[in-house]
């Protein structure tokens, strides 16, 4: 058993007696590994999240949902002024995204995206996705109502309740000769999502998946090789995501305060995770 919590960030109280740059005081956030072998070709080549050693905070070792917690020193990353702790906290989720979206360049200005799922994973790429000049869809159902009008807010140009509205006739409209979307990102972890992305992406479109499903889902492979798609996975992110992240935080480009609805002390733990189950 470990403590939970990956999303964190905080003030640092004490060091080791041989980090010396990180001073005692200082605002931080903090990746989310906590242990990779540092030899295997992934790590050779910087992709760390993919360490088949890897121990992350939180699931390998103890987490943040306490008042301290461990971590390397090469994991830190001083908060920018003008962020609290809040916006430091969902820095992991947005690195996670940027990863996804930017490390391997998935869209291009002027791109027509579709984004699946208005969640926070959802939202986060919506943001970024716009920062790169894309028209953005949302798509989202019955529940994401108050989620859909807060994609709008943060800059989507449309939004779509898929179980009230088809939005295959909108992505035709506004896509070059009725093709279909450039690229499209799976952020809901919903089955039914995964594959209606595949009727809207056009052919040599890019299909990237972000969002986890939990399980092994029914997918059209077919339409892959019909359409020739580019498919990229996503997973977790890598160090340069961070400072990428940071920027687009500092900037305002990506504003995480819309997202966050409730704050609880983490006394009152077992209320926080029942308001999050209703």
């Amino acid at each position: 058993p470990v403590v939970l919590g990956h999303e964190i960030s905080g003030e640092v109280v004490e060091v080791g007696k041989d980090v010396k740059s990180i001073p005692i005081g200082m605002r931080v956030t903090s990746e989310t590994y906590y242990k990779t072998c540092g030899t295997c070709m992934y790590c050779r080549r910087g992709q760390q999240n993919l360490c088949l050693n890897r121990l992350s905070i939180g699931s390998g070792v103890n987490g943040g949902f306490t008042q301290y917690v461990v971590v390397p020193k090469t994991n830190i990353h001083e908060l920018p002024e003008n962020l609290d702790f809040h916006s430091g906290a969902v820095t992991e989720p947005l690195a996670c995204v940027v990863h996804g979206v930017l490390s391997t360049p998935t869209v291009t200005p002027g791109d027509v995206a579709v984004i699946a799922g208005p969640g926070a994973i959802g939202l986060l790429t919506l943001q970024v996705v716009k920062a790169v000049g894309a028209t953005v869809i949302m798509l989202g159902t019955n529940a994401d109502t108050n989620r859909l009008e807060l994609a709008q807010t943060l800059g989507a140009d449309y939004i779509v309740n898929v179980q009230e509205d088809s939005p295959d006739e909108l992505v035709a409209s506004i896509t070059q000769e009725g093709l279909g979307a450039d690229v499209v990102y799976e952020c809901s972890g919903a089955g039914p999502a995964a594959q209606q992305l595949l009727t809207l992406v056009r052919r040599k479109g890019r299909f990237v998946q972000i969002g986890l499903f939990g399980g092994s889902i029914s997918w059209d492979l077919n339409q892959v090789c019909y359409k020739e798609l580019i498919v990229t996975g996503s997973n977790a992110s890598v160090p340069s995501a961070w400072d990428k992240a940071l920027k687009l935080l500092e900037s305002g480009v990506v504003k995480t305060q819309p997202l966050i609805t409730h704050t609880y002390d983490i006394t009152d733990w077992e209320t926080a995770f029942q308001t999050f189950d209703a």
